[in-house]
């Protein structure tokens, strides 16, 4: 148990911290390099990222699917559309996240921040002066901000030139972006915004419920990667 725990720690959720690392280096690289081989080799270890827990376990249904979307890879790429499918990974991921947060928000639906703390941190402190209503601003904040940049991702990539959707459609960009600044924020920028605003609003927490005792910073990440999957499986759950 105590590996088990150790080897989350190192490496989120069990994927590897190299892969993890490799990803938007040769996504972005393909991109600005114009090398279809880098787009496809970065395109594959994202789907091994995504399958790797179950990979690992050796689960035949999981290798069967990583095969399928290797061979669905390879199609793209024959046919020019893999660096299209790759730099809609942020976009989808984006709608996806502001979805999850979002669907909780309606009425009696739990805020899935306030799910997050009560499986943390337990229900107790969930009880505590302001923290349902925190946790509620919260799922708001991060649905409004996952959304946006869904829609400026999905404008970026309608704009970029050269090879935006508009420029390969025939039309005309309103709006030239570079390339280089397209794909750099596309396959990094959208993910260290995400990582800055969670760092941002911890500290920002610490002061608004100062209060409150918090968990560090440290053991707050530990326990989140944790119990990740558990909540994002889990039901919309009433109050």
């Amino acid at each position: 148990m105590h590996t088990h725990v150790m080897s989350e720690t190192r490496h989120p959720r069990g994927r590897p911290l190299p892969l993890l690392l490799a990803y938007p280096l040769l996504a972005i690289a393909g991109a600005l390099t114009h090398r279809q081989e880098l787009t496809l080799v970065a395109s594959a270890l994202l789907a091994s990222l995504l399958l790797w827990p179950a990979l690992r376990a050796r689960r035949p249904g999981a290798w069967l699917s990583w095969l399928g979307l290797l061979g669905g890879l390879g199609w793209l790429a024959a046919h020019g559309l893999i660096a299209l499918a790759l730099d809609a990974v942020p976009l989808l991921l984006n709608l996806l996240l502001a979805w999850l947060f979002g669907r909780t928000l309606r009425a009696g639906c739990q805020p899935l921040i306030a799910q997050f703390i009560e499986a943390i941190e337990g229900a107790p402190r969930l009880a505590m002066p302001g923290i349902a209503r925190y946790a509620r601003q919260l799922t708001a904040f991060w649905t409004v901000l996952l959304g946006a940049q869904a829609l400026l991702l999905g404008a970026l990539l309608l704009c970029q030139v050269p090879g935006g959707l508009l420029v390969r459609l025939g039309l005309d960009s309103p709006l030239p972006v570079p390339l280089a600044w397209v794909q750099a924020y596309v396959h990094a920028g959208a993910y260290l915004l995400l990582g800055a605003v969670f760092v941002l609003e911890y500290l920002f927490r610490r002061w608004h419920l100062r209060h409150l005792p918090h968990l560090g910073l440290h053991a707050l990440l530990h326990r989140l990667a944790l119990r990740w999957p558990q909540l994002i499986r889990g039901r919309n759950r009433t109050p």
